[in-house]
């Protein structure tokens, strides 16, 4: 019998339960107790946040790591974010990526007029004084590496925080950071 969790992801923690390094990481098994051979679908990096899905079932992972799954983000950016750059965005930008220069597929993207209630980052982003910021949704269907944070910036607007709030259909909702749910299925469509 598989397991399957939804878990908001906090700010510092890796996307994983095992980090051979030396340095000391945070890591997704001091969040829950995890059962044995749980493992992260994809990965958000350690300064992104938000929706994770895990289980115990390889072959679910698959699924939903594959193209045909969309992603959304919210993406606070540094500056007022026009609509020329979001519909830049949603054409597909140029961006580095394996040491080489990538185009980005077409998505969806749009402007965000109502600050999102993710509560305080684990980091403070920073201050007023340098400045605003806004906020964006991207959707996309692709992973590459630091790929929206990437696609921000090639449009003039660097990602100051980053929020995965969707995965096909399940949402983020309002699971609290280092929140778990344990589901019978992810249902994924």
């Amino acid at each position: 019998m598989y397991q399957h969790f939804i878990l908001h992801k906090p700010y510092g923690y890796l996307s994983q339960f095992i980090y051979e390094l030396k340095r000391k990481k945070k890591l997704l098994g001091e969040l829950y107790d995890f059962p044995a051979g749980t493992m992260a679908i994809g990965r958000l990096d350690e300064d992104s946040e938000g929706l994770l899905l895990l289980t115990t079932n390889g072959k679910m992972s698959e699924i939903i790591r594959s193209k045909k799954v969309d992603k959304e983000y919210y993406v606070q950016v540094d500056g007022i974010i026009t609509q020329e750059a979001i519909d830049i965005l949603k054409e597909g930008v140029e961006i580095g990526f394996d040491g080489g220069k990538y185009k980005t597929k077409k998505c969806d993207a749009r402007l965000i007029t109502e600050i999102p209630d993710f509560g305080p980052r684990g980091k403070k982003i920073r201050d007023e004084r340098h400045g605003p910021t806004s906020w964006a949704s991207i959707t996309v269907n692709e992973g590459k590496f630091r790929q929206v944070r990437k696609m921000t910036a090639a449009v003039g607007f660097p990602t100051l925080r980053l929020v995965r709030v969707r995965i096909g259909n399940v949402h983020l909702n309002n699971l609290k950071a280092g929140e778990v749910l344990e589901v019978d299925d992810f249902q994924i469509s």
